[in-house]
């Protein structure tokens, strides 16, 4: 069965590409595929409310989970599904 995340960031490093990112994985956890979105804030508020008005029927179905990277970048995860899946 796939799964999907979405992934949000903080532009830590000021790189000025705000961005969330849709991944697909297989059943292993092994990622199949991904596609991202601009957003013009940083963190979860801002990833939900550009993902409701670009993927309409893409629902968050978890927390987001915080973490941060090897070189300090904050970033959360959240699982996700269609709507009509």
């Amino acid at each position: 069965m796939e799964r999907m995340t979405l992934t949000c960031y903080t532009d830590t490093h000021g790189y000025g590409w705000r961005h969330v990112d849709l991944f697909v994985h297989d059943a292993q956890g092994r990622e199949l595929s991904w596609v991202h979105w601009q957003v013009p804030e940083d963190g979860p508020e801002a990833a939900d409310a550009v993902t409701a008005k670009v993927e309409p029927t893409l629902r968050r179905i978890s927390e987001w989970r915080h973490g941060v990277s090897e070189s300090g970048m904050d970033f959360w995860v959240a699982e996700a599904a269609w709507e009509d899946a």
